[in-house]
């Protein structure tokens, strides 16, 4: 069942309009938009449905934003909803309950033939105008603290490959791509972060270039600060890195400079494409013990894992 304080904002639309609902929205905020759409990373609906619905809720979650409403989007061969419709059922199921745990409106959604399973969200946000978190946010002095574990992606390459520990990666993924960025969210609205973003498609290294070239400053990671899900690193070294993680690597090179020995294995993590990934929060050195304490406190992680320079010749620095 859906809380009452949810089923309030949904109004009369659907009675007019079987394909839209209108949800009433509090006066003097602004609206956060976006939208975002998977493949399955695990073998169940349920958790493929709650980890897609935490992937696209994650970007409102970034900019210091709350969720209010969303609309879901499904894509699926049609010989799976003739044969077995409860895959389906369980992906929409696993949505809802993020959607609930949020207090976001689930305002119906739209389903399309495909050859292959994919699912997502259209999610409305709402925010606070005077305070919005970007990725031009960021000033020299400031420490990067990360709200959850890397290797999503070279994990889920080895759900994919049926390899030896395959169920316990499957595991990981779905307890840290099925966590809501809430509790990093909450944090940018109430210490007021002005630079943040969230980690997924191109891995961590790459949103942290993408964020010092927005704010005109350079970015030095501690690679050997990472927060890793498991073996990653293990499974990195038998290769079973995606495509896309292999990618953000070759695209960033140039831009990177390493001032330590440089570790193929924790360079392919990286630059690992995430799926629902952490937040990467900017924060102002003196305020990083209660940012930390907040975040712990939430059950997120608050790993330091890098800090803001002064722009220099490169944009990413690996130490």
């Amino acid at each position: 069942m859906m809380p009452q304080d949810l089923e309030n904002r949904v109004l009369a639309g659907r009675a007019h309009n079987e394909d839209a609902v209108v949800v009433s929205c509090p006066a003097g905020v602004a609206l956060v938009q976006t939208v975002d759409i998977l493949a399955p990373v695990v073998n169940d609906g349920l958790s493929f449905g709650r980890i897609a619905a935490c992937n696209a809720l994650s970007d409102v979650y970034a900019m210091g934003g709350k969720p209010w409403s969303a609309m879901s989007i499904a894509c699926f061969p049609e010989d799976m909803a003739q044969n077995e419709p409860e895959v389906l059922q369980d992906v929409l199921k696993g949505a809802l309950q993020a959607m609930v745990e949020a207090q976001c409106v689930s305002a119906g959604g739209h389903t399309v033939r495909d050859n292959e399973m994919k699912f997502g969200l259209a999610v409305t946000g709402i925010i606070d105008p005077s305070h919005i978190a970007t990725n031009a946010g960021l000033r020299p002095g400031q420490s990067l603290l990360l709200t959850k574990p890397l290797g999503t992606g070279i994990l889920s390459t080895a759900v994919k490959a049926n390899w030896e520990g395959a169920q316990a990666c499957e595991a990981l993924i779905r307890k840290w791509a099925g966590r809501l960025n809430r509790v990093g969210g909450e944090a940018i609205a109430r210490f007021r972060l002005s630079g943040a973003t969230d980690i997924t498609g191109f891995g961590l290294g790459g949103h942290a270039l993408e964020m010092a070239r927005a704010s005109c400053v350079s970015i030095e990671i501690a690679i050997h600060s990472l927060p890793l899900m498991g073996e990653v690193v293990e499974y990195a070294s038998e290769g079973l890195v995606p495509g896309g993680s292999i990618n953000n690597k070759l695209y960033c090179a140039c831009s990177t400079r390493w001032l330590c020995e440089r570790d193929e294995d924790l360079e392919n993590v990286l630059f690992d494409a995430q799926t629902s990934g952490g937040l990467l929060l900017a924060v102002d050195r003196d305020r990083v013990d209660e940012v930390r304490a907040f975040l712990l406190a939430g059950g997120d992680l608050a790993c330091e894992v890098g800090q803001v320079l002064e722009q220099k010749e490169a944009p990413l620095y690996i130490v």
